[in-house]
């Protein structure tokens, strides 16, 4: 069974006023991320085809073609590992 961990690469954290979350999926199941993302999340807005702004469990976070997402307004890395878990497995 699969696991969040063998769809993450990296994941990182910002600074500044509100602190977003930056996950990097790993290049070889990017595609597979991004098709089961766009199947589960609701499609906000859409940038030539390259950034995504989705929703999913009324949290809202930005998906990049280049295997990228950014999540907002989550205060612990259990919390984002849950969320992770509802959208990918």
């Amino acid at each position: 069974m699969s696991t969040v961990t063998d769809y993450v690469s990296r994941i990182e954290g910002t600074c500044g006023a509100e602190s977003d979350v930056i996950v990097n999926f790993k290049y070889e199941k990017k595609d597979e991320v991004i098709a089961n993302i766009l199947k589960k999340a609701h499609l906000k807005n859409t940038l030539a085809g390259i950034i995504f702004e989705l929703t999913f469990e009324d949290r809202s976070f930005r998906l990049y073609t280049s295997g990228k997402a950014i999540f907002r307004g989550f205060k612990t890395k259990t919390e984002l590992m849950d969320f992770l878990t509802k959208l990918l497995l």
